[in-house]
């Protein structure tokens, strides 16, 4: 099984997205969620969390900040994608997005 590194981006940070919700919406996110954490099982190798603006180094960028990560244990890419189809993040206002990155063997280990 590879690993998989999942990206959550949206047009405001984690933070600026917490600071403007209810504890009520807060739950509720936190309920979509744990149901999906529960559809994913044991292909979950860590929840993840949200994630603080980032600090670039270097020129290149995108445009929209990075939310939040999930690590993912799984047969294949389209497995993958298959489990992030209906995905949580993708109710956050705005335009998402979620990357996966295949995390690779680490050359001469």
């Amino acid at each position: 099984m590879a690993k998989y590194v999942i990206l959550y981006r949206a047009q405001a940070s984690a933070l600026g997205q917490m600071e403007k919700l209810t504890p009520e919406q807060a739950q509720t996110g936190m309920e979509l969620w744990a149901t999906w954490a529960g559809t994913a099982g044991d292909r979950v190798v860590d929840f993840g969390a949200p994630l603080a603006p980032r600090t670039t180094v270097g020129t290149a960028g995108a445009d929209q900040a990075i939310a939040g990560y999930s690590i993912l244990e799984a047969g294949s890419e389209d497995e993958v994608t298959a489990l992030l189809a209906d995905h949580p993040h993708f109710h956050t206002p705005g335009d998402t997005s979620i990357e996966v990155l295949e995390v690779l063997p680490v050359p001469g280990s």
